[in-house]
């Protein structure tokens, strides 16, 4: 049983962020400290990628572990409403895998960051935006 009411709750689901998240704001920072340039959101492209490199024909995304259901500590199955649950991240999978099968039809290269590795230490945020940064380069 949830423990706000049904209007409460949408508003808070209502607020959880798209854009601008903190994973997200981390890797822009770093790469753009390292010297990459790129264009955010870009609706020109199929799902609006969080970082669109088109020096380098490549997308990012920034996908949060919860949402997007990566298998870590954070990708945790809501103990109300489960069904509700399941089917939301089923439309969310199903979609992701649709853009990012466009994209590559396309030509772009497609490249998944999960949020887990912008978490913690410095040098786990570090060793993600090398892969990131070496990723773009080849």
């Amino acid at each position: 049983m949830d423990t706000v009411d049904k209007k409460t709750r949408s508003r808070i689901m209502a607020a959880v962020g798209q854009k601008d998240t903190k994973p997200e704001m981390i890797l822009r920072r770093e790469l753009h400290r390292i010297g990459f340039r790129y264009i955010i959101n870009d609706k020109r492209l199929p799902g609006s990628p969080d970082l669109v490199f088109p020096k380098y024909r490549a997308v990012v995304f920034v996908h949060g572990c919860f949402w997007h259901r990566h298998e870590c500590k954070y990708s945790t199955m809501p103990k109300t409403r489960r069904r509700f649950w399941e089917e939301k991240f089923l439309v969310n999978r199903t979609r992701d895998i649709s853009k990012i099968s466009k994209l590559r039809k396309s030509g772009w290269r497609v490249k998944v960051v999960w949020e887990c590795k912008l978490r913690g230490d410095k040098r786990k945020i570090q060793t993600c935006v090398t892969k990131v940064s070496k990723w773009l380069l080849r």
